[in-house]
């Protein structure tokens, strides 16, 4: 399998200090304010990153050289957009960190009382298109807004802004998850069949080694208060035949008390399983996957949540993503260990990095941290054909990109599954369930 080129900006090692021959004035408005700072990064066509910067006091204080506040996944195609000069825009784009004071809302991150401290920024070049490792700035550097009217030097941020090469195998769903489709992995204007994807439904939720491979015409024509949701499975086999990963139903979506969704309180469960490393026929637990149906404002959303379990652990796990998906547009579910959020918390959720697709649950130095696989679906009523990337450096055989294929195709049936329920319109009726 050959990957595509991707590059991953990082920005880390964030600080902020006054030097000690700065002006009263310039110490004290920043030393007045909240901390720690908070910076807006911003890059052209992609979203606004915020990220906190803690105060530096201390003369002699270090900064760790491994943390990451913020980063950003480029592929070829993003460099040449970023290279290339667009009506209004300037001559050459620049990445841009602008630090503020200001206390953090519930609205953005950054409340409306924010005053602008200075801003530093890094011209994109060429090279950044080249796949290779360039350390772009690292150390402290002057950011106020102009010099001071009397000479003396004003804050100084501390960074540390880097490319790293970043490459990644990427598949996709040849069809519609539930019709059984081929897997392919794009490599530009090829596609290379890899696996093949084998959907099953079965009512009674019986155990794998019994399941059905009946298949209703009616979930595929999206007719889905047909269908029961529990019992459903996805088999990921290779080009032999063989099944090398399963996403099964461990846990029915079910409508909430009162209301005709699958709620917070009780969400569906899919169990995400890979063959046995001992050799033998059987399966070892890999995931557990839960999502439920978020409502609020004038849009809903599917929320995912994945743990990652060992081979005795098929309780809780450790949580290393959990993510918001539009229910009407689709979006995309990630593992990044750099930048997990909680969505229903807005802070950041740390967790360690992973040294392999099967091995989450170690501590790994930070530099193994990073991305580590996302996949794009499409909301309700919509033909979804999941696309998912994964680093090359957790794919170390074809099961490991197997299992992930597996998860794919759980986060792609969910946002099915978590459509809300229709009632019978006689009294006293019960749900329909998919």
């Amino acid at each position: 399998m050959d990957p595509q080129t991707f590059v991953r900006l990082s920005i880390g090692s964030l600080g902020l200090r006054i030097p000690l021959a700065a002006s009263k004035a310039v110490r004290a408005e920043i030393h007045s304010a909240s901390s720690p700072c908070l910076c807006e990064i911003r890059l052209r066509g992609f979203p606004v990153q915020i990220a906190s910067v803690p105060l530096i006091s201390s003369p002699g204080a270090t900064l760790d050289p491994h943390s990451i506040a913020s980063s950003f996944y480029l592929e070829e195609s993003d460099v040449k957009a970023l290279l290339a000069p667009g009506c209004f825009q300037a001559p050459h784009t620049y990445l841009e960190i602008t630090v503020f004071t200001g206390r953090q809302g519930s609205h953005c991150g950054v409340s409306s009382r924010k005053q602008q401290i200075g801003t530093f920024r890094v011209r994109v070049g060429p090279e950044w298109g080249e796949g290779k490792s360039l350390l772009l700035h690292n150390g402290w550097i002057g950011i106020g807004k102009n010099k001071q009217e009397d000479g003396k030097p004003g804050p100084e941020l501390h960074l540390k802004v880097k490319l790293d090469p970043d490459p990644r195998y990427v598949f996709q769903f040849e069809d519609e998850t539930a019709l059984s489709p081929q897997i392919v992995q794009l490599q530009g204007a090829i596609k290379q069949p890899i696996f093949s994807c084998k959907f099953s439904r079965d009512r009674r939720g019986s155990q794998l080694d019994s399941m059905s491979n009946n298949y209703q015409s009616s979930f595929a024509n999206g007719n889905d208060h047909e269908c029961e949701r529990k019992g459903w499975r996805v088999m990921i086999h290779d080009l032999s035949g063989s099944a090398v990963a399963v996403a099964f139903m461990a846990t029915p979506f079910v409508p909430s008390t009162g209301c005709d969704r699958v709620a917070r309180s009780n969400p569906g469960g899919w169990l995400i399983l890979r063959p046995d490393s001992s050799g033998s026929t059987g399966w070892q637990p890999w995931g557990r996957l839960e999502a439920w149906r978020e409502c609020g404002g004038s849009r809903d959303h599917v929320c995912c949540r994945l743990h990652l379990l060992t081979e005795s652990q098929e309780g809780q796990g450790l949580v290393v993503s959990e993510m918001l998906i539009s229910a009407d547009k689709g979006g995309e579910f990630s593992i990044d260990m750099d930048r997990q959020q909680a969505p229903t918390a807005g802070g950041m959720m740390p967790v360690p990095s992973p040294q392999s697709s099967g091995d989450f649950t170690s501590l790994a130095p930070p530099i193994a941290g990073g991305f580590v696989m996302n996949c794009k679906v499409n909301g309700e009523g919509k033909s979804s054909k999941p696309l998912v990337q994964l680093a090359t450096r957790h794919v170390t055989c074809v099961e490991d990109a197997a299992v992930f294929m597996a998860l794919a195709a759980a986060v792609d049936l969910s946002m099915v599954a978590c459509r809300p329920f229709r009632r019978k319109a006689k009294k006293g009726g019960h749900h329909h369930s998919l």
